[in-house]
């Protein structure tokens, strides 16, 4: 039986960034770009990549193994998936933003436009 794949809240966003001052979580977004043109989730200190999940696995290349990091979308099964698929490719330190860009317009910036 597998473990469950890691998973932040987005209350817990700030505090998991807080964190890792020496090593700083890279965002994977993996929004078709059309969601972004909708809402996007800026954190102060974080990178933020934007793959669509289609292109991640001929895009692996850009993602840092030396980072925490964290995939996003729009509900969080999407980049639970790519958070999945991560781990199979031996990316250990990754993790899902639970609920994603939706749940952070619901529970932390109202100003995030929801869709």
């Amino acid at each position: 039986m597998n473990a469950p794949l890691p998973q932040l809240t987005v209350q817990d966003l700030a505090a998991f960034v807080a964190a890792r001052p020496d090593a700083p979580p890279v965002l994977l977004d993996v929004r078709e770009a059309w969601e972004l043109q909708t809402a996007r989730l800026d954190l102060p200190g974080v990178t933020t990549l934007h793959i669509p999940m289609g292109t991640l696995p001929a895009r692996l290349h850009e993602l840092p193994r030396s980072q925490p990091i964290l995939g996003l979308c729009h509900h969080g099964a999407r980049s639970l998936q790519c958070v999945a698929f991560l781990q199979r490719q031996g990316f250990d330190d990754v993790y899902n933003v639970a609920g994603g860009i939706d749940a952070w317009s619901r529970e932390v910036d109202a100003s995030v436009p929801r869709y």
